[in-house]
Parts: structure tokens; sequence; C-alpha cells
């Protein structure tokens, strides 16, 4: 059976209030009525979708009050029932977040019809809203897990414990998208349609942290004049994701402790256990057994965090998958801001094979949006030159302690032209990408092998690849007419 929707009055005119809630609550509508000193207390436990506003505004009292109920609940749709026609009243109104205005009097048939009309509205805006939310999402699960083998293994441990209510601690470098995988394991969970609530455990001050985790009462602190709900109780039957956990205070680690084992908590100041239904997810890119051995991290609390744990590995260990982020993010930046770069070339993209990026997929993320804006290739080349190329920086040093040969700059693939001299063929992005990660890849082989003294098996080892895949490595070289290098042992 469906709820019928909630509608809460208002309105400091007692008698007013009371008509309207008895000739509403005889429609479809469940109806509560408030004066604005109690409007806000209504509004959390009444949790309305719409809210019928009867108190004037062309005072500062009445203005502030629409203002800190739009700001309190910005999903509820604000309906102002004003006896005043001004034209700058009405624009006030719109200004401080009220999303219709009715003047007074107005007939209770042509009000309800009124209200279903706007309430109808905003269920299609919201329904649409989510829709172009859930493609952006689904494109950025497509864009990050693209088709390496790391990335596959990682969204099958997603698809494996999405739809359980296990503790799950995602790890990896700063930038790897970690959120996007926390986002990925609420949209597939059970609890898809609840909230999604995070929390950047290094971006607070440890002395908020607590406050904005578990809310506060009036009273609790020297400016705390109003209830606050903590993110804990906005993520109730949701998920809660703790970005940066490693932050986390020792201080504040003991009550958060508490509420994974007994899912209830209390406010700063409160009196009283809350009971919660939370999923909690949890992110770092610090090694946490570390922490737990210098005494900084709670070695309880690691192991209920930690039940299931993802790893992320960076950009720079899944190089193959940089032309699907480069033609990802071209897209999108040149659809937001309008403008319409020509594609990288393959020098361009060559170069971006060999960075180590480290700041991951949020560094070339804003190196494209830089180049959309700016449509400067030769800069971001020069940008990438002053770091030293991934390769060589993975590779040890030769066993007799002298200096390896630069490696030889990735080929420029020739651009078909006609007699005119305008470009008729140009490869494709993911193509450019496939022929510089191959070039690169035989030049690691080749430089590995001969620091080795072409001993396959210790290449092998280096490289961090099996003796088998080596193997087919340079039979594949061989079929595509690279000569093999000389003399190769095992």
């Amino acid at each position: 059976m469906n709820q019928r929707p909630r509608i809460l009055i208002v309105d400091d005119d007692v008698v007013t209030a009371r008509h309207l809630t008895s000739q509403l609550s005889r429609r479809s509508f469940e109806v509560s009525f408030s004066s604005g000193h109690e409007a806000l207390h209504a509004l959390r436990n009444f949790d309305p979708a719409m809210v019928l506003f009867g108190i004037s505004i062309k005072g500062t009292e009445g203005a502030k009050l629409l203002e800190r109920l739009k700001q309190a609940q910005p999903g509820a749709y604000v309906l102002v029932l004003s006896a005043s026609k001004d034209p700058e009243v009405i624009f006030k109104a719109s200004k401080l977040g009220a999303d219709e205005y009715i003047s007074k009097p107005v007939d209770a048939r042509e009000l309800e019809i009124r209200i279903s009309k706007s309430l109808e509205n905003q269920r299609t805006f919201t329904e649409a809203s989510q829709l172009r939310e859930q493609v952006r999402r689904q494109s950025d699960f497509t864009m990050l897990f693209g088709t390496g083998p790391k990335m596959t293994e990682v969204k099958m441990t997603i698809e494996q414990v999405a739809e359980t209510t296990v503790t799950v601690l995602v790890r990896g470098e700063s930038g790897t998208g970690k959120e996007v995988v926390a986002r990925m394991i609420h949209s597939e969970s059970l609890r898809s349609d609840k909230p999604f609530v995070k929390v950047n455990c290094a971006a607070i001050p440890h002395e908020l942290l607590e406050s904005e985790l578990f809310g506060y009462e009036p009273g609790a602190f020297t400016g705390a004049t109003r209830q606050k709900l903590g993110k804990f109780e906005q993520a109730n039957n949701g998920t809660i994701f703790l970005d940066e956990i490693s932050e986390m205070h020792p201080a504040l680690q003991a009550k958060l402790l508490h509420v994974l084992q007994d899912h209830e908590f209390s406010r700063l100041g409160g009196k009283r256990d809350i009971q919660v239904d939370v999923r909690v997810l949890a992110a770092t890119n610090k090694p946490l057994e570390r922490a737990v051995e210098e005494g900084v991290f709670r070695e309880d609390l690691f192991y209920r965090l930690n039940v299931v744990s993802i790893h992320i590995p960076p950009l720079r260990e899944r190089r193959e998958e940089i032309p699907v982020f480069l033609e990802y993010f071209l897209q999108r930046y040149s659809e937001y801001y309008s403008k319409h770069p020509p594609m990288f070339s393959e020098y361009a993209v060559a170069r971006m094979m060999e960075y180590a990026w480290p700041g991951n997929i949020r560094e070339l993320e804003n190196m494209v949006k830089r180049y959309v804006i700016v449509g400067n290739e030769s800069q971001i080349i020069r940008e990438l030159s002053t770091h030293k190329p991934i390769v060589s920086s993975v590779l040890p040093p030769p066993e007799n302690g002298t200096q390896p040969e630069p490696l030889t700059p990735v080929a420029v693939l020739p651009v078909q032209v006609s007699a005119h001299g305008s470009e008729l063929e140009m490869p494709s992005l993911l193509e450019i990408g496939r022929r510089a990660a191959m070039q690169a890849e035989r030049e690691a082989i080749e430089r590995v092998l001969a620091q080795t003294r072409w001993n396959r098996r210790q290449a092998a080892k280096i490289l961090k690849i099996s003796y088998k895949a080596l193997l087919n490595k340079l039979k594949a070289m061989e079929e595509q007419g690279k000569p093999q290098p000389r003399q190769i042992h095992a």
C-alpha cells in the first residue's frame, strides 16, 4: 500500500492551520501543523514531502525561518501561502528557497489540485535527476574498471560483497578511485535506494568530526543552540563511506568501534542511545597495519573494518587503460565546457603511457581538463617531460653498476595524408595507446634481459610475470617482425 504524501503546515495562525489540516486530511494527504517556533523540530520528526509555509516573510524572523527550513531539508517542496501579491515579496520567497507561491485566500479544493500537481512534478524531476546521476555513475564505473585484468578482479570482489552487509576496507593511493568503488558497492547492494553518505575524515578537524558523525543536542557545547543530526543518522538504513579513515583521532576510534559492534551511539550532550542500521565502508591510502604497530590506530577497530579488503592498483600498474581514460575524460569535458579540441596526438599518448602518474586517475583527469580549456598539447607534453618515464623507474640498476642506456623514444606512427596534404586516416586513441604500450613493453623486456645477461627466468622474476608469460611475449615479438634478443639463456 502506497504511503500518503506528507504535508507540514507551518503557520502561527492556529485557526487557519487547523482548518487546512482538516480539509487536506480528508483528501489523499497525511497532514500535520506546527507554529513557527516548533517548525524545525516538526520538520525532522514528520519528514514531509511538502511544507505549506503560511508565516509572513516580510519580517526578518519569517524570512530566516523559511531559509532554515529549506536548508534543513532541501528535498522538501516549499509552497508559500501569503496574503501579499507584491512582486518583490514573491521574488524574496523564491530567493529564500520557496518552490511555489500562492496568494491567499485560496480554496481548499484548488489548493489540493495545486499540491497534487506540484508533488507530481517534483517526483518526475527527482526521478529524472536520479536517472541522470545513475547514468553518470555507471559511466564512472565503466571508465574506472576498463578491461585490465587487475580491475576485473576488483569488480568480481565487489559483485561478491555488494549484496552482503559486511564492512569493506578500500585501499589504494590517492586518486585511484576509492570513492567510485564505494559507490559501486552501494549501488549494487540491497540498500541502493537508501542514502549514501560520505565523510572525509582528513578534511574535518578531529575536534569537529565527532559532532559531524554523531550529531549533538542543544547546549552540548558553546554555540550549540539547536539539535543537529549526525552523518550516521542521515545514513540510517543506507551506507556511510568513511574516507581516509587512517586520519581519525584515536579518541574517536573507540566511539566508532562501539557503533560497529552495537549499532548504537549517543549524540554529544545526549542522554539516550540511538540505534541505527548502517553499512560501513572505509577507505585509506596508508598502510593501517603500520599505524596499528605505531599505536595510532586501534587494532580492534582495524579488524572490524578489514572484514573484506579491496585494493585499487595505481594507474602506473594498469597503463594499458590510459587511452580509455583519455577518451572518456576528453569526451566528458568537451561536452561540459562546450569546447572540442582535437584528439591527442600519438606522440602525446606515448608520453602519457610512459609517465608515472603519481596522482593517478585524478591527475590524468585534471590534465585532460586543462587540455580541453587551454587546447595546448605541447604544454601538456612539456609538463610530462619534466618527470622520469615509468618504464625506467621500475627497473633495477644493472648488476655491473653501469648506468643503463636511455629508452628509445616511442616512434610516432605515420598518418596517411592526401596529395593536398590533408589527413585522411588517423588511428583511434585506443589503437595509439595499444601500440605505445606494446612498444614500451618490448623496450622494458629487452632492457631487463640485457641487465640479467639474457637469463629469462631471472628477467621474468624482475618483471613480475610468469616464465611462461615472458616466453609468450618473446614469441609474439618475433611474430610481429621484431627480432628476439641474441643468445637468450634460461
